[in-house]
C-alpha cells in the first residue's frame, strides 16, 4: 500500500508489516524446488559474507571494537544478497509467524518452510565450506585467514548452552530488523544501506546466527591441527543458537510487530 509520499519517502511501519506478512503468504505456498534451491543459495550466500568477515578481521592492528565493526559491515554482504538477489534464508524467515498470526497461512505451511530453508540453507553453507577449502584460502596472510578461522570456530564451541541461546536470540531480532527495514526501502540502495548497521551491530557485538554457524564451525573443524575445537561444543552451539534465532525472529519481532499493525486483522485459516 503506497502512503502517497514522494518515491524517495520509505514505506510506513505499518505497510511495512503487511508487505512482511504478503511475503509470508508467498514463502509459505512456493513450490519446494524453488525453495530448496533459494535455500541453497542463501547459505552460500551467508558463507561468503561469514569468510568475508574471516579475511577482514585477520592481522587488524585497528583495535578490538573497530575491528569487529569493520568485519561486521563486511558480513553485511551475506545478508544483502539475500534480500537484494531474492533467496530463502531460515532467519529471515521467522517472520512467517506474522502471516501466521493473522490467520493466512498454516502452523504446517510455517514449519514446512523452515525445514526445507534451513536443510537448503545448511547444504549452501557445508558446500562452501568445501569449496573454500580447496581452493585454500585458509593460506592467504601466510596462513593467518585459516587460524583467525580456527578461532573463531574455537570460541563458538566452547560457548555454554544459555550464552549461545541468548545471544542466537539477539541476533536473529537485528537480523529480523534488518530484513524489515529493508522492506520498508523502495530502492536497492535503501536496502542496502537498512541492512548495514543491524548486521554489523549483531556481529560487532559476537551474537549467533546459526546459519553463519554452519560455515564458521565445519571451516574451523577442518583447519584444526590442534584439536582446540570441540566437536560436542560445535552441536551444542548450533541447536542453541537455533533455538535462539527463532525466538529473537519469530517473538522479539514478528509477534511484536503484529500486536502493534495487524492483530485486528485476525482471521481462522
Amino acid at each position: 500500500m503506497d502512503t502517497g509520499h514522494g518515491l524517495s519517502d520509505a514505506y510506513s511501519p505499518d505497510d511495512i508489516a503487511r508487505k512482511i506478512e504478503g511475503m509470508g503468504v508467498r514463502k509459505a505456498h512456493a513450490d519446494t524446488l524453488t525453495l530448496l534451491v533459494l535455500a541453497m543459495l542463501a547459505g552460500a550466500f551467508i558463507a561468503i559474507g561469514s569468510l568475508f568477515y574471516t579475511v577482514v578481521i585477520t592481522n587488524s592492528q585497528l583495535g578490538f571494537g573497530i575491528t569487529r565493526l569493520l568485519g561486521g559491515l563486511s558480513f553485511s554482504l551475506g545478508l544483502i544478497l539475500v534480500v537484494v538477489g531474492g533467496a530463502e534464508l531460515f532467519t529471515g524467515n521467522n517472520l512467517l509467524t506474522m502471516a501466521w498470526a493473522s490467520g493466512q497461512i498454516s502452523t504446517s505451511s510455517v514449519l514446512r518452510n523452515w525445514c526445507y530453508s534451513y536443510l537448503g540453507n545448511v547444504v549452501g553453507a557445508v558446500i562452501t565450506v568445501v569449496l573454500v577449502v580447496l581452493a585454500g584460502v585458509d593460506n592467504l596472510g601466510d596462513g593467518a585467514v585459516g587460524l583467525t578461522a580456527v578461532k573463531i570456530a574455537a570460541g563458538k564451541s566452547h560457548l555454554t548452552l544459555i550464552e549461545a541461546f541468548l545471544r542466537g536470540m539477539f541476533c536473529n531480532a537485528l537480523v529480523c530488523l534488518a530484513v524489515w527495514l529493508a522492506m520498508g526501502g523502495r530502492s536497492v540502495m535503501d536496502k542496502i544501506m537498512a541492512i548495514f548497521l543491524p548486521v554489523a551491530a549483531f556481529v560487532t557485538l559476537g551474537f549467533e546466527h546459526s546459519i553463519a554457524n554452519w560455515f564458521f564451525l565445519p571451516y574451523g573443524l577442518i583447519l584444526d591441527d590442534n584439536n582446540l575445537i570441540s566437536g560436542f561444543g560445535c552441536i551444542t552451539n548450533i541447536i542453541m543458537a537455533t533455538l535462539g534465532n527463532i525466538v529473537g525472529g519469530a517473538v522479539q519481532v514478528g509477534a511484536v510487530y503484529w500486536v502493534a499493525y495487524l492483530r485486528k486483522s485476525r482471521r481462522a485459516v
